[in-house]
Order: C-alpha cells, then sequence, then structure tokens
C-alpha cells in the first residue's frame, strides 16, 4: 500500500522506482495501484513522471 500523504508518496515511489522497478507500469503492477491516480496526486505537487530517468520530476 502507498501512502496517502502527498510528499511522502513521492519519495516512496521515486525510491521504489530506483531501487525495485525497471518502469511506472511494473511499479503500479506489482503495487495494484492506478497509475493515472498516482500520476494526478504528484501532478498536484508539481511532479511529472520522466520516462528516461524513471522518477517523477519536478515540472
Amino acid at each position: 500500500m502507498l501512502p496517502q500523504d502527498p510528499v511522502l508518496l513521492l519519495s516512496v515511489v521515486n525510491t521504489k522506482l530506483r531501487d525495485c522497478y525497471a518502469n511506472l507500469d511494473d511499479l503500479c503492477d506489482d503495487l495494484q495501484a492506478d497509475q493515472s491516480d498516482l500520476c494526478q496526486r504528484l501532478a498536484q505537487l508539481g511532479y511529472r513522471y520522466a520516462t528516461e530517468l524513471n522518477q517523477f520530476t519536478a515540472c
């Protein structure tokens, strides 16, 4: 389960992407997370998924 707090969510997701997953699709599939919802929640903080970096970065 992913945290509800947006700042903590950003940290956890980026750490998991760095350490465990090749891409966002793999992370969402494994954790049964809705990718669209995850991206929307992090977009509210001003972050977007950068495929080439495999992490969420500031817009």
